[in-house]
């Protein structure tokens, strides 16, 4: 297997082994204070073992639901959308409202006092109609007044953010400047941006330098790539049986695309390759 420098923060691998370390959470905590926006830093991450895991179609083995809580007992769940995925805020409000059920429920449902769920989700594609790549969302009425803030979605939209790293000074755009461009970094760390020397970069680029990865670590992300390929083959073929039988049933490409929640671009390619067989 021949890999660069760095393992993609993005990817399967990559976003367990930052977001998902077990032994250090600088980052993690880092991370949600500049997602959130709260100029009071986390003390205190706890992961939570329940993850959801769903198969997707964009070279990631599922849906990775890393869910915690901060010392305040406030919730946070982060996802990472690599695919096309134009109905993923409603998702997002399933994940989120499923949580605020569980709280509910535990606390004998008494709603004084319920600890704050945060549901985040960093998008490769562009969802909204908005220009803004980071967009909080809460419960407000029709002149912007916030009703209620203990449910909040944010959302990262990756495509939408282009600035340089000469120009990026704030937490949160140092780490979406690492998530689009590290895998892609020069291995000499003297052509690197200088925010990337803070401790919480650093600890993240580390668990993603290949040329640190010990013997147990290179398997890991071996056996993570192997299976991630499996996957998204035998999900292909699956959903090239779907679209010939909903051609027969006259439905068109852009209808196929809309039910199975994936990109035009995509059905088209997989028809191609069955029209190449």
């Amino acid at each position: 297997m021949e890999i660069g420098p760095f393992i993609p923060l993005t990817s399967d691998y990559g976003f367990k082994a930052t977001f998902g370390n077990e032994t250090n959470d600088l980052f993690l905590r880092t991370a949600l204070q500049a997602l959130i926006k709260s100029p009071v830093p986390i003390r205190q991450a706890q992961l939570e073992k329940n993850a959801f895991e769903a198969l997707t179609l964009d070279s990631r083995s599922g849906i990775f639901d890393l869910a915690c809580t901060d010392e305040l007992g406030n919730h946070f769940i982060v996802e990472m959308q690599l695919g096309h995925a134009p109905h993923f805020v409603q998702r997002m409000k399933f994940y989120a409202l499923h949580k605020f059920n569980t709280v509910v429920e535990r606390g004998r449902f008494l709603y004084a006092n319920l600890p704050r769920i945060y549901c985040i989700a960093f998008l490769e594609k562009s969802v909204l109609p908005t220009p803004q790549y980071h967009t909080l969302a809460n419960l407000r009425n029709e002149q912007g007044e916030p009703i209620d803030e203990q449910l909040t979605l944010i959302l990262v939209e990756l495509a939408k953010f282009d600035k340089s790293a000469d120009v990026v000074s704030s937490d949160l755009d140092k780490l979406i400047y690492t998530m689009k461009t590290l895998h892609n970094a020069p291995a000499d760390p003297v052509q690197w941006p200088t925010f990337w020397n803070e401790e919480w970069l650093q600890r993240a680029i580390d668990e993603l330098n290949t040329r640190k990865m010990t013997p147990e670590e290179r398997f890991q992300f071996a056996r993570y790539t192997a299976i991630n390929a499996e996957a998204v083959n035998a999900e292909r073929a699956r959903l090239s049986g779907v679209i010939q039988r909903s051609l027969q049933l006259g439905l068109t490409v852009e209808q196929i695309a809309q039910i199975n929640e994936v990109s035009i671009d995509y059905v088209r390619e997989l028809l191609q390759n069955l029209n190449d067989e």
